[in-house]
């Protein structure tokens, strides 16, 4: 990395470098948060229909 780093600050393309080491690290945290999020709906699905299961089970009993 440090030689990239070199090649950059000799062009003076250190802007074209911050730009892309920020662009990688916001779309790496986009990626993340939408598989966060997945992850999110379905753990909330899976307690829906637990919910739904027991009360049928309830119903079903009375």
């Amino acid at each position: 990395m440090p030689d990239v780093t070199s090649q950059f600050a000799e062009r003076g393309d250190l802007a074209h470098l911050a730009l892309f080491l920020w662009a990688s690290t916001a779309s790496g945290l986009l990626v993340w948060t939408l598989r966060e999020l997945a992850l999110s709906n379905k753990r909330f699905n899976d307690f829906v229909n637990e919910i739904a299961r027991l009360n049928q089970l309830f119903r079903d009993h009375s």
